[in-house]
């Protein structure tokens, strides 16, 4: 019988931790996402985090490290191919990515580009690498005027469709995109196809709220695969149920920002279950990352801060909650991709033992193997467990 009953897993989509063991390799060298934002905005308080234990993985200015911090933490090195979504996720769980999904810096070709058309009964516009606020800048009138989506991609192994709710109602475009998540297999199997809405008129368009991913389904077999057979709850909140293509899961609660994911997990946590809640938060990578706007990345450092608070007031005897992300997005760094970085892991909980320094683990799949090894499913095929150092056996 396990410890622990309940396991939290909150991925701070985008939060890196500094130098993974190959960050150079990815022309990332230097990348410290944590780090650098507190740096940039005069510092950075994160009390409820910094209690159990965020600044001591990482120099955080104004969270400083402690010397009886009240939970597990470390470091996980990414090994995935890959420093995408997908790729982290998946690995957070067990499944390591071998090779690196296809990406496409010179748009896709053209004969993918027609058989998309055909598939989905709509001509497009685009077919380039940009930022997805930069291309509807450039585009969205055209589109508007002509009706025709908008397909672009990034340094990402993503095929993504831009298009004015009022042109092309949500629904259709989950359609295309569905197409596309379809048609794009084998050697153009692509990690995630996006769909990514818009609204407003030509010199105001915004990007919504409702954007939706299909992405391909898990390489290998996942802690949420060995959950779900086991008869435990599987809960996914924000997109996890997009990244892992709706396996494993028992149940979704698709919320579409940090604050409507935060609030999903403390009703969840007012709930009764057995297993694994596993929540998204977008809106660092998604909103600020991206952009490298370091006031509104700490900001919603802040906003998580603050949730935390919440969340121990509800945490039962049985529960614990690990905070990882799933690649870095350094809100200072030059460009708008994501960094190759270590990711923070922190774990919390009256089942953990406090202070313990778990140093930088080897890779991300080792919090999965840790909660395969704490619920007594079996092994997954990546990953060192610590549960022994945290006192789950």
């Amino acid at each position: 019988m396990s410890i622990l009953k309940r396991a939290v897993v909150i991925v701070l989509d985008g939060v890196g931790a500094g130098a993974n063991s190959d960050s150079a390799t990815y022309g990332d060298e230097g990348a410290s996402s944590l780090e650098h934002c507190a740096q940039a905005i005069g510092g950075l308080e994160l009390p409820n985090l910094g209690r159990i234990g965020l600044g001591n993985i990482t120099p955080i200015q104004g969270t400083p490290p402690q010397e009886k911090a009240l939970g597990a933490f470390g470091r996980l090195n990414e090994t995935a191919a890959g420093k995408d979504s997908v790729a982290g996720h998946w690995e957070l769980m067990g499944a390591v990515l071998q090779r690196p999904l296809p990406t496409y810096p010179q748009g896709f070709p053209a004969e993918l580009v027609a058989a998309f058309e055909e598939a989905s009964g709509h001509k497009v516009i685009g077919n380039k690498v940009a930022s997805g606020t930069e291309i509807i800048k450039e585009l969205g009138e055209e589109h508007v005027r002509t009706g025709r989506p908008i397909l672009y991609t990034s340094a990402d192994s993503v095929f993504q469709i831009a298009a004015h709710q009022e042109v092309i109602p949500l629904e259709e475009l989950y359609r295309i995109c569905q197409v596309g998540r379809d048609m794009l297999t084998g050697e153009n199997a692509v990690g995630r196809v996006i769909a990514r809405p818009f609204i407003g008129t030509s010199g105001n368009f915004k990007r919504t709220e409702h954007r939706r991913d299909f992405a391909l389904e898990p390489v290998g077999t996942t802690l949420l695969d060995l959950l779900k057979e086991s008869g435990r709850d599987v809960i996914g909140i924000g997109k996890i149920e997009d990244l892992f293509a709706g396996r494993g899961l028992t149940a979704r609660d698709h919320t579409e920002t940090n604050q409507e994911g935060m609030a999903a997990t403390l009703r969840w946590l007012e709930r009764d279950f057995y297993g694994l809640l596993f929540v998204n938060l977008v809106e660092f990578d998604m909103l600020w990352g991206h952009r490298r706007d370091s006031q509104g990345y700490a900001q919603a450092l802040r906003d998580v801060d603050a949730w935390f608070d919440k969340v121990q007031q509800v945490l039962r005897p049985e529960d614990a909650i690990f905070f990882a992300a799933d690649h870095g997005v350094d809100p200072t760094y030059h460009g708008t991709d994501h960094t190759r970085e270590c990711v923070p892991l922190l774990a919390y909980g009256k089942p953990i033992r406090a202070g313990v320094d778990l140093g930088t683990r080897s890779s991300m799949a080792d919090l999965g193997q840790t909660l395969a090894e704490n619920f007594g499913v079996d092994p997954l095929a990546a990953g060192t467990s610590f549960a022994r150092e945290i006192g789950l056996i």
